[in-house]
């Protein structure tokens, strides 16, 4: 897939080519309900969310901090299915042009079947999975589906990363790379790790074409503006989902324009 066929590549570039930076946000599929996901992605698309990451609610989120966590089991308690991702996927997608990325643990697609989620996912309008616990090195099944049904495929990239690993999985990713800022779960820190920049810096040396965005530990404009400095754009999960557990899809929309606020002033 070169970057003209990514629709979150082009996103980012848009955004870049304009002078603006670009706000990924993540919200749980099936949380509260299937339909109460929709509309809490809908109103994200609509108030500054450049890119969507919805989240497939998973049993053992090794990666997930307790915000998230609460809110993956409640869609789990209240029957979220894996196949109820296409439905969110489709509905949001035919709201928004939003470039919509499904974020999941590979065992889940491993047990619905790498090709048949591919292609279900295509036909949902989704642009392509985030695959926090899949290396490129395991990847190989991904790799063939996402290039037969033209999806993005985003990598991790961590301060841990060796050098080797780093660049597989720059060159491998398409729309961006996922730089992490910390080690460990997700979560709002008062500051993001130092060492994103070590992290986006070593994407950016492997991979001076690709595009990279850093997650884990963003909750406030500052951060948001902050990490556009220097990267392609900053991933914002827990803030949300947390301003939604709150007040609603009113706090909702409040949290996303409060964070996009001063990267759409370019």
């Amino acid at each position: 897939m070169s970057e003209n066929t990514s629709p979150t590549a082009n996103r980012l570039k848009a955004n870049r080519d304009a002078g603006r930076g670009s706000l990924v946000g993540y919200f749980p599929a099936g949380y509260p309900t299937i339909q109460g996901a929709i509309d809490a992605a809908v109103t994200m698309c609509e108030n500054g969310v450049d890119v969507l990451e919805v989240g497939v609610p998973y049993s053992d989120p090794v990666m997930d901090g307790p915000v998230i966590q609460e809110a993956t089991q409640t869609a789990l308690e209240a029957g979220f299915r894996l196949k109820d991702v296409f439905t969110t996927v489709r509905e949001i997608t035919k709201v928004v042009d939003t470039p919509v990325l499904v974020m999941t643990y590979w065992n889940p697609v491993l047990q619905y079947g790498v090709e048949r989620f591919a292609a279900d996912l295509a036909a949902a309008g989704g642009a392509g999975l985030i695959t926090p616990d899949l290396i490129p090195d395991e990847a190989k099944e991904w790799l063939e589906a996402s290039e037969k049904y033209n999806l993005d495929r985003v990598f991790l990239a961590t301060p841990t990363s060796s050098d080797e690993r780093l660049k597989r999985a720059s060159e491998l990713s398409r729309g961006f790379v996922y730089s992490v800022s910390t080690m460990g779960i997700t979560g709002a820190r008062e500051e993001v790790d130092k060492l994103a920049r070590g992290v986006v810096a070593g994407v950016r040396r492997v991979a001076p074409e690709q595009n990279t965005c850093v997650g884990i530990g963003i909750s406030t404009a500052d951060q948001v503006d902050e990490v556009n400095d220097y990267s392609d754009g900053a991933i914002v999960g827990s803030a949300f989902v947390k301003a939604f557990q709150h007040g609603g899809l009113e706090e909702l929309k409040a949290k996303v324009q409060e964070l996009s606020a001063k990267i759409n002033h370019s």
